[in-house]
Protein backbone atom coordinates (compact mmCIF):
# COMPACT_ATOMS: atom_id res chain seq x y z
CA UNK A 1 0.00 0.00 0.00
CA UNK A 2 1.41 3.52 -1.25
CA UNK A 3 1.81 6.26 1.48
CA UNK A 4 -0.34 8.77 -0.18
CA UNK A 5 -3.54 5.91 -0.42
CA UNK A 6 -2.72 5.02 3.45
CA UNK A 7 -2.89 8.72 4.14
CA UNK A 8 -6.15 9.11 2.46
CA UNK A 9 -7.74 6.14 3.41
CA UNK A 10 -6.79 6.91 7.29
CA UNK A 11 -8.43 10.39 6.78
CA UNK A 12 -11.20 9.63 5.39
CA UNK A 13 -12.01 6.92 7.95
CA UNK A 14 -11.25 9.36 11.03
CA UNK A 15 -13.39 11.79 9.13
CA UNK A 16 -16.72 9.01 9.33
CA UNK A 17 -18.94 9.29 11.54
CA UNK A 18 -19.38 6.97 14.86
CA UNK A 19 -22.05 4.85 13.40
CA UNK A 20 -20.62 4.85 10.48
CA UNK A 21 -17.43 2.98 12.37
CA UNK A 22 -19.82 1.08 14.85
CA UNK A 23 -21.47 -0.48 12.12
CA UNK A 24 -17.89 -1.08 10.33
CA UNK A 25 -17.05 -3.15 13.69
CA UNK A 26 -20.55 -5.27 13.34
CA UNK A 27 -19.54 -6.47 9.78
CA UNK A 28 -18.16 -9.94 8.56
CA UNK A 29 -14.76 -10.12 9.70
CA UNK A 30 -14.74 -14.21 8.56
CA UNK A 31 -11.53 -14.13 6.02
CA UNK A 32 -10.51 -16.03 8.80
CA UNK A 33 -12.86 -19.29 9.03
CA UNK A 34 -10.86 -21.94 8.74
CA UNK A 35 -11.55 -24.84 6.35
CA UNK A 36 -12.76 -28.02 8.55
CA UNK A 37 -11.25 -31.37 8.38
CA UNK A 38 -14.12 -32.92 6.29
CA UNK A 39 -13.66 -30.18 3.37
CA UNK A 40 -16.14 -27.91 4.78
CA UNK A 41 -15.74 -24.35 3.61
CA UNK A 42 -17.19 -20.87 5.25
CA UNK A 43 -17.62 -17.82 2.92
CA UNK A 44 -17.87 -14.65 4.17
CA UNK A 45 -19.53 -11.97 1.97
CA UNK A 46 -20.07 -8.39 2.01
CA UNK A 47 -22.42 -6.56 0.26
CA UNK A 48 -24.64 -3.35 1.04
CA UNK A 49 -27.71 -1.94 -0.27
CA UNK A 50 -30.70 -4.20 -2.04
CA UNK A 51 -28.22 -6.77 -3.75
CA UNK A 52 -30.61 -9.40 -4.30
CA UNK A 53 -28.44 -12.31 -3.54
CA UNK A 54 -30.09 -14.21 -0.78
CA UNK A 55 -31.97 -16.81 -2.73
CA UNK A 56 -28.81 -17.69 -4.78
CA UNK A 57 -26.76 -18.11 -1.69
CA UNK A 58 -29.78 -20.97 -0.96
CA UNK A 59 -29.01 -21.96 -4.12
CA UNK A 60 -25.70 -22.19 -3.73
CA UNK A 61 -25.11 -23.38 -1.18
CA UNK A 62 -27.61 -26.67 -2.09
CA UNK A 63 -25.34 -27.38 -5.10
CA UNK A 64 -22.27 -27.44 -2.95
CA UNK A 65 -23.00 -28.59 0.35
CA UNK A 66 -19.43 -28.18 1.95
CA UNK A 67 -20.00 -24.51 1.74
CA UNK A 68 -21.83 -21.93 4.06
CA UNK A 69 -22.36 -18.51 2.83
CA UNK A 70 -22.40 -15.75 5.92
CA UNK A 71 -23.47 -12.81 4.45
CA UNK A 72 -23.76 -8.98 5.95
CA UNK A 73 -25.03 -6.24 4.15
CA UNK A 74 -24.49 -2.71 5.41
CA UNK A 75 -27.22 -0.60 4.26
CA UNK A 76 -25.55 2.03 1.71
CA UNK A 77 -22.27 2.08 -0.36
CA UNK A 78 -20.77 5.28 1.81
CA UNK A 79 -20.92 2.87 4.91
CA UNK A 80 -19.94 -0.11 3.22
CA UNK A 81 -16.73 2.19 1.93
CA UNK A 82 -15.76 3.35 5.55
CA UNK A 83 -16.19 -0.48 6.50
CA UNK A 84 -13.65 -1.28 3.59
CA UNK A 85 -11.34 1.13 4.05
CA UNK A 86 -11.10 0.84 8.21
CA UNK A 87 -9.97 -2.86 7.39
CA UNK A 88 -7.92 -2.38 4.39
CA UNK A 89 -6.29 0.54 7.00
CA UNK A 90 -5.93 -2.29 9.48
CA UNK A 91 -5.00 -4.78 7.19
CA UNK A 92 -7.27 -7.58 8.37
CA UNK A 93 -11.27 -8.15 8.67
CA UNK A 94 -12.59 -8.23 4.81
CA UNK A 95 -14.42 -10.74 4.38
CA UNK A 96 -13.66 -13.53 1.44
CA UNK A 97 -15.63 -11.74 -0.85
CA UNK A 98 -15.99 -7.79 -0.73
CA UNK A 99 -18.75 -5.64 -3.08
CA UNK A 100 -16.95 -2.47 -4.04
CA UNK A 101 -19.30 0.28 -5.59
CA UNK A 102 -18.26 2.33 -8.79
CA UNK A 103 -18.10 5.45 -6.91
CA UNK A 104 -15.03 4.27 -4.35
CA UNK A 105 -13.48 2.05 -6.87
CA UNK A 106 -11.00 4.44 -7.78
CA UNK A 107 -9.70 4.88 -3.98
CA UNK A 108 -9.58 1.34 -4.22
CA UNK A 109 -7.39 1.05 -7.22
CA UNK A 110 -4.59 3.06 -5.12
CA UNK A 111 -4.58 -0.10 -2.52
CA UNK A 112 -5.85 -2.49 -5.57
CA UNK A 113 -2.85 -4.96 -4.33
CA UNK A 114 -4.75 -5.38 -1.25
CA UNK A 115 -7.32 -7.74 -3.41
CA UNK A 116 -6.63 -10.72 -5.93
CA UNK A 117 -5.63 -11.15 -9.54
CA UNK A 118 -8.46 -12.71 -11.07
CA UNK A 119 -6.94 -13.71 -13.78
CA UNK A 120 -5.36 -16.37 -11.96
CA UNK A 121 -8.58 -17.64 -11.21
CA UNK A 122 -9.48 -17.64 -15.39
CA UNK A 123 -11.41 -14.16 -15.37
CA UNK A 124 -9.86 -13.44 -18.93
CA UNK A 125 -11.93 -16.36 -19.88
CA UNK A 126 -14.75 -14.39 -19.43
CA UNK A 127 -13.52 -11.12 -20.84
CA UNK A 128 -16.12 -10.88 -23.46
CA UNK A 129 -19.36 -11.40 -20.82
CA UNK A 130 -19.25 -8.24 -19.59
CA UNK A 131 -19.76 -4.95 -21.59
CA UNK A 132 -16.12 -3.62 -21.93
CA UNK A 133 -15.82 -0.25 -20.05
CA UNK A 134 -17.24 -2.67 -16.76
CA UNK A 135 -14.52 -5.44 -17.34
CA UNK A 136 -12.38 -2.44 -17.73
CA UNK A 137 -13.02 -0.62 -14.52
CA UNK A 138 -11.62 -3.36 -12.27
CA UNK A 139 -8.47 -3.47 -14.08
CA UNK A 140 -5.56 -1.28 -12.56
CA UNK A 141 -2.80 0.31 -14.06
CA UNK A 142 -0.72 -3.23 -13.60
CA UNK A 143 -3.12 -4.93 -15.62
CA UNK A 144 -4.67 -6.58 -12.84
CA UNK A 145 -8.11 -7.54 -12.45
CA UNK A 146 -9.60 -7.53 -9.64
CA UNK A 147 -13.38 -7.64 -9.46
CA UNK A 148 -16.09 -9.46 -11.17
CA UNK A 149 -18.63 -7.26 -12.56
CA UNK A 150 -22.29 -7.30 -11.17
CA UNK A 151 -24.47 -4.33 -12.20
CA UNK A 152 -24.64 -1.08 -13.85
CA UNK A 153 -27.04 1.92 -13.22
CA UNK A 154 -28.71 3.19 -16.54
CA UNK A 155 -31.25 5.69 -15.00
CA UNK A 156 -35.03 6.14 -15.91
CA UNK A 157 -37.29 8.18 -13.73
CA UNK A 158 -39.68 6.60 -11.18
CA UNK A 159 -42.80 9.38 -10.56
CA UNK A 160 -45.61 8.91 -8.60
CA UNK A 161 -49.26 8.56 -10.78
CA UNK A 162 -51.86 9.49 -8.86
CA UNK A 163 -49.30 12.93 -7.92
CA UNK A 164 -49.42 13.52 -11.26
CA UNK A 165 -53.15 13.35 -12.20
CA UNK A 166 -53.51 15.18 -8.75
CA UNK A 167 -51.50 18.08 -10.50
CA UNK A 168 -53.24 17.74 -13.84
CA UNK A 169 -50.13 15.88 -15.89
CA UNK A 170 -50.50 12.90 -18.03
CA UNK A 171 -49.55 9.65 -15.84
CA UNK A 172 -49.60 6.84 -18.07
CA UNK A 173 -45.90 6.35 -18.73
CA UNK A 174 -45.87 7.22 -22.31
CA UNK A 175 -47.08 10.41 -21.92
CA UNK A 176 -44.91 11.02 -18.99
CA UNK A 177 -42.06 9.63 -20.82
CA UNK A 178 -42.83 12.55 -23.70
CA UNK A 179 -43.43 15.00 -21.04
CA UNK A 180 -40.09 14.91 -19.77
CA UNK A 181 -37.81 13.78 -22.50
CA UNK A 182 -35.57 16.91 -23.22
CA UNK A 183 -32.85 18.52 -21.09
CA UNK A 184 -32.78 19.18 -17.28
CA UNK A 185 -34.06 22.86 -17.81
CA UNK A 186 -37.22 20.56 -19.22
CA UNK A 187 -37.83 18.17 -16.21
CA UNK A 188 -37.03 21.57 -13.82
CA UNK A 189 -39.38 23.62 -15.64
CA UNK A 190 -41.76 20.83 -15.78
CA UNK A 191 -41.34 20.74 -12.09
CA UNK A 192 -41.97 24.18 -11.56
CA UNK A 193 -45.62 23.81 -13.09
CA UNK A 194 -46.37 20.99 -10.33
CA UNK A 195 -45.26 22.73 -7.46
CA UNK A 196 -47.41 25.85 -8.82
CA UNK A 197 -50.03 23.67 -8.78
CA UNK A 198 -49.97 21.56 -5.96
CA UNK A 199 -47.69 23.35 -3.40
CA UNK A 200 -45.48 20.26 -3.34
CA UNK A 201 -41.97 19.01 -3.90
CA UNK A 202 -40.81 17.64 -7.47
CA UNK A 203 -37.95 15.48 -6.01
CA UNK A 204 -37.15 14.13 -2.65
CA UNK A 205 -33.68 16.25 -2.29
CA UNK A 206 -31.11 18.16 -4.18
CA UNK A 207 -28.47 15.61 -3.47
CA UNK A 208 -29.55 12.80 -5.67
CA UNK A 209 -30.47 14.91 -8.75
CA UNK A 210 -27.69 16.45 -8.55
CA UNK A 211 -25.12 12.67 -8.58
CA UNK A 212 -27.49 11.70 -11.58
CA UNK A 213 -26.38 15.06 -13.43
CA UNK A 214 -23.06 15.11 -12.60
CA UNK A 215 -23.16 11.47 -13.65
CA UNK A 216 -23.97 12.52 -16.96
CA UNK A 217 -21.37 14.48 -18.11
CA UNK A 218 -18.59 12.95 -19.79
CA UNK A 219 -16.49 14.08 -17.22
CA UNK A 220 -17.27 14.41 -13.65
CA UNK A 221 -15.47 15.48 -10.47
CA UNK A 222 -11.79 14.31 -12.27
CA UNK A 223 -11.01 14.38 -15.89
CA UNK A 224 -10.19 11.32 -17.29
CA UNK A 225 -6.44 11.23 -16.60
CA UNK A 226 -7.05 11.46 -13.07
CA UNK A 227 -7.09 15.09 -12.36
CA UNK A 228 -9.79 17.24 -10.25
CA UNK A 229 -12.27 18.66 -12.28
CA UNK A 230 -14.41 20.63 -9.72
CA UNK A 231 -13.88 24.24 -9.05
CA UNK A 232 -13.45 25.68 -12.31
CA UNK A 233 -15.56 23.60 -14.25
CA UNK A 234 -18.16 25.97 -15.94
CA UNK A 235 -20.08 23.21 -16.92
CA UNK A 236 -20.54 21.64 -13.29
CA UNK A 237 -21.37 25.16 -12.35
CA UNK A 238 -23.75 25.75 -14.55
CA UNK A 239 -25.83 22.54 -13.62
CA UNK A 240 -25.60 23.57 -10.27
CA UNK A 241 -26.91 26.55 -10.51
CA UNK A 242 -29.62 25.22 -12.75
CA UNK A 243 -30.73 23.34 -9.80
CA UNK A 244 -30.20 25.53 -7.06
CA UNK A 245 -32.79 27.70 -9.04
CA UNK A 246 -35.19 24.89 -8.74
CA UNK A 247 -34.42 23.68 -5.40
CA UNK A 248 -34.68 27.54 -4.10
CA UNK A 249 -37.97 27.33 -6.28
CA UNK A 250 -39.78 24.94 -4.01
CA UNK A 251 -38.81 21.42 -5.83
CA UNK A 252 -36.83 19.66 -3.66
CA UNK A 253 -38.79 17.95 -0.62
CA UNK A 254 -35.31 18.40 1.42
CA UNK A 255 -35.47 14.69 2.79
CA UNK A 256 -32.53 12.96 4.45
CA UNK A 257 -30.52 10.98 2.08
CA UNK A 258 -31.42 6.99 2.82
CA UNK A 259 -34.11 8.04 4.55
CA UNK A 260 -37.47 9.72 3.30
CA UNK A 261 -38.68 9.49 7.06
CA UNK A 262 -38.77 5.72 7.46
CA UNK A 263 -40.35 5.69 4.02
CA UNK A 264 -43.68 7.92 4.77
CA UNK A 265 -42.84 10.19 2.37
CA UNK A 266 -42.88 8.04 -0.82
CA UNK A 267 -46.41 7.03 0.42
CA UNK A 268 -48.01 10.95 1.32
CA UNK A 269 -47.22 12.36 -1.52
CA UNK A 270 -44.33 14.33 -0.41
CA UNK A 271 -42.36 14.50 -3.75
CA UNK A 272 -43.97 13.19 -7.13
CA UNK A 273 -40.36 11.65 -8.89
CA UNK A 274 -37.49 10.26 -8.14
CA UNK A 275 -34.03 9.63 -10.01
CA UNK A 276 -33.78 6.25 -10.80
CA UNK A 277 -30.58 4.12 -11.89
CA UNK A 278 -31.96 0.66 -11.73
CA UNK A 279 -30.59 -0.39 -8.24
CA UNK A 280 -32.93 2.04 -6.78
CA UNK A 281 -35.90 0.26 -7.80
CA UNK A 282 -35.73 -2.21 -5.09
CA UNK A 283 -34.94 0.91 -2.91
CA UNK A 284 -38.25 2.79 -3.89
CA UNK A 285 -40.20 -0.78 -2.89
CA UNK A 286 -38.31 -1.30 0.13
CA UNK A 287 -38.95 2.43 1.32
CA UNK A 288 -42.58 2.42 0.09
CA UNK A 289 -43.58 -1.04 2.31
CA UNK A 290 -41.46 0.70 5.27
CA UNK A 291 -43.73 3.66 5.34
CA UNK A 292 -46.88 1.57 4.84
CA UNK A 293 -47.80 1.67 1.02
CA UNK A 294 -47.73 -1.17 -1.53
CA UNK A 295 -48.35 -1.16 -5.51
CA UNK A 296 -51.71 0.72 -5.44
CA UNK A 297 -49.16 3.41 -3.93
CA UNK A 298 -48.84 4.57 -7.34
CA UNK A 299 -45.38 4.39 -8.30
CA UNK A 300 -44.84 3.99 -12.05
CA UNK A 301 -41.00 4.07 -13.99
CA UNK A 302 -40.69 5.83 -16.89
CA UNK A 303 -38.41 5.47 -20.07
CA UNK A 304 -37.24 8.60 -20.08
CA UNK A 305 -34.46 10.39 -18.45
CA UNK A 306 -33.53 14.04 -18.47
CA UNK A 307 -30.26 14.87 -20.62
CA UNK A 308 -30.69 11.72 -22.33
CA UNK A 309 -28.05 8.09 -21.09
CA UNK A 310 -26.82 8.44 -17.80
CA UNK A 311 -25.39 5.58 -15.29
CA UNK A 312 -25.47 5.86 -11.74
CA UNK A 313 -23.49 3.26 -9.82
CA UNK A 314 -22.81 -0.68 -10.56
CA UNK A 315 -20.79 -3.01 -8.37
CA UNK A 316 -18.16 -5.35 -8.46
CA UNK A 317 -17.12 -8.29 -6.11
CA UNK A 318 -13.56 -8.92 -5.10
CA UNK A 319 -11.44 -11.35 -3.00
CA UNK A 320 -8.80 -9.80 -0.87
CA UNK A 321 -5.81 -11.11 -0.57
CA UNK A 322 -6.18 -11.67 3.59
CA UNK A 323 -8.74 -14.68 2.09
CA UNK A 324 -7.80 -17.78 3.28
CA UNK A 325 -10.39 -19.35 0.52
CA UNK A 326 -9.36 -17.61 -2.49
CA UNK A 327 -10.64 -20.26 -4.65
CA UNK A 328 -13.80 -21.11 -3.63
CA UNK A 329 -14.48 -17.78 -2.66
CA UNK A 330 -13.51 -17.08 -6.42
CA UNK A 331 -15.52 -20.07 -7.78
CA UNK A 332 -18.69 -18.43 -5.81
CA UNK A 333 -18.08 -14.84 -7.09
CA UNK A 334 -17.68 -16.00 -10.53
CA UNK A 335 -21.14 -17.93 -10.11
CA UNK A 336 -23.31 -15.17 -8.85
CA UNK A 337 -22.06 -12.91 -11.68
CA UNK A 338 -22.67 -15.53 -14.47
CA UNK A 339 -25.51 -13.73 -17.13
CA UNK A 340 -28.31 -16.66 -15.31
CA UNK A 341 -27.66 -15.67 -11.87
CA UNK A 342 -27.63 -11.82 -13.11
CA UNK A 343 -30.94 -11.90 -14.13
CA UNK A 344 -32.43 -13.66 -10.98
CA UNK A 345 -31.06 -10.93 -9.36
CA UNK A 346 -31.97 -8.42 -11.48
CA UNK A 347 -35.33 -9.50 -10.55
CA UNK A 348 -34.74 -9.56 -6.95
CA UNK A 349 -33.14 -6.37 -6.70
CA UNK A 350 -34.81 -4.63 -9.89
CA UNK A 351 -30.90 -4.05 -10.83
CA UNK A 352 -29.83 -4.10 -14.26
CA UNK A 353 -26.92 -6.92 -15.60
CA UNK A 354 -23.86 -5.72 -17.03
CA UNK A 355 -23.17 -8.76 -18.59
CA UNK A 356 -24.28 -8.73 -22.21
CA UNK A 357 -26.06 -12.17 -22.79
CA UNK A 358 -28.23 -11.21 -19.13
CA UNK A 359 -29.05 -7.96 -20.81
CA UNK A 360 -30.31 -8.98 -24.42
CA UNK A 361 -32.21 -11.70 -21.86
CA UNK A 362 -34.06 -8.67 -19.98
CA UNK A 363 -34.18 -6.64 -23.20
CA UNK A 364 -36.19 -9.36 -24.89
CA UNK A 365 -38.59 -9.48 -21.68
CA UNK A 366 -41.56 -7.67 -21.12
CA UNK A 367 -42.71 -9.08 -18.05
CA UNK A 368 -45.05 -6.85 -16.16
CA UNK A 369 -43.58 -5.04 -12.49
CA UNK A 370 -46.35 -5.86 -10.23
CA UNK A 371 -45.01 -2.97 -7.98
CA UNK A 372 -44.41 -0.64 -10.56
CA UNK A 373 -47.67 -0.21 -12.50
CA UNK A 374 -47.01 -3.69 -14.41
CA UNK A 375 -43.75 -1.36 -15.98
CA UNK A 376 -41.55 -3.57 -17.82
CA UNK A 377 -38.99 -2.36 -16.14
CA UNK A 378 -35.94 -4.43 -17.05
CA UNK A 379 -36.73 -3.86 -21.31
CA UNK A 380 -36.87 -0.06 -20.07
CA UNK A 381 -33.47 -0.93 -18.21
CA UNK A 382 -32.25 -2.45 -21.41
CA UNK A 383 -32.99 0.76 -23.50
CA UNK A 384 -31.88 3.46 -21.24
CA UNK A 385 -28.73 1.38 -21.21
CA UNK A 386 -27.92 2.22 -24.71
CA UNK A 387 -25.20 4.66 -24.81
CA UNK A 388 -24.24 4.08 -21.48
CA UNK A 389 -20.78 4.00 -20.53
CA UNK A 390 -19.63 4.48 -16.55
CA UNK A 391 -17.62 8.19 -15.90
CA UNK A 392 -14.33 7.97 -15.05
CA UNK A 393 -14.38 8.06 -10.80
CA UNK A 394 -11.41 9.50 -9.02
CA UNK A 395 -9.81 8.45 -6.05
CA UNK A 396 -11.95 10.53 -3.79
CA UNK A 397 -15.21 10.68 -5.85
CA UNK A 398 -17.68 9.41 -3.42
CA UNK A 399 -16.22 11.41 -0.65
CA UNK A 400 -17.14 14.99 -2.78
CA UNK A 401 -20.42 13.57 -3.51
CA UNK A 402 -21.38 12.50 -0.07
CA UNK A 403 -18.81 14.52 2.00
CA UNK A 404 -18.50 18.20 -0.41
CA UNK A 405 -21.80 18.64 -2.33
CA UNK A 406 -23.76 16.54 0.23
CA UNK A 407 -24.13 18.95 2.80
CA UNK A 408 -24.00 22.28 0.83
CA UNK A 409 -27.23 20.87 -1.06
CA UNK A 410 -28.84 20.00 2.20
CA UNK A 411 -28.40 23.58 3.34
CA UNK A 412 -29.61 24.54 0.43
CA UNK A 413 -32.39 22.28 0.68
CA UNK A 414 -33.57 23.62 3.93
CA UNK A 415 -33.26 27.00 3.06
CA UNK A 416 -30.12 28.09 5.30
CA UNK A 417 -28.02 29.56 1.93
CA UNK A 418 -28.60 30.17 -1.45
CA UNK A 419 -27.04 28.86 -4.34
CA UNK A 420 -24.00 30.55 -4.74
CA UNK A 421 -23.87 30.46 -0.73
CA UNK A 422 -23.99 26.49 -1.33
CA UNK A 423 -21.31 26.64 -4.04
CA UNK A 424 -19.09 28.16 -2.04
CA UNK A 425 -19.82 26.20 0.72
CA UNK A 426 -19.29 23.17 -1.44
CA UNK A 427 -15.69 24.57 -2.88
CA UNK A 428 -14.40 25.10 0.64
CA UNK A 429 -15.25 21.93 1.70
CA UNK A 430 -13.38 20.53 -1.10
CA UNK A 431 -10.07 22.34 -0.46
CA UNK A 432 -10.59 21.26 3.40
CA UNK A 433 -11.16 17.20 2.44
CA UNK A 434 -9.77 17.04 -0.70
CA UNK A 435 -7.01 19.67 -1.56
Amino acid sequence: MNTRARTRILTATAAASVSALALAGCAATGSGDAEGGDGDITLTVTTFGTFGYDDLYDEYEKAHPNITIEATNIDTGGNARTDAFTKIAAGSGLSDIVAIEEGWLGAVMDVSDTFVDLRDYGIEDRKGDWVDWKYGQATDAEGRVIGYGTDIGPSGICYNGAAFEAAGLPSDRESVAQLLDGDWENYFQVGADYTAKTGKAWYDHSGFVWNAMVNQLEEGYYTADGKLNVEDNAELKERFELLGAATEGGQSAAQTAWDWNGGKSFVDGTFATFVCPGWMLGVVQGQVEAGGGDATTGWDFADVFPGGAANWGGAFLSIPETSQHKEAAAELADWLTQPEQQVKQSAAAGNFPSTVKAQETLSADATPNAFFNDAPTGAILAERAKGVVAQFKGADDSVIQENVFGPALSALDRGETDTQGAWEQAIDLLNELVG
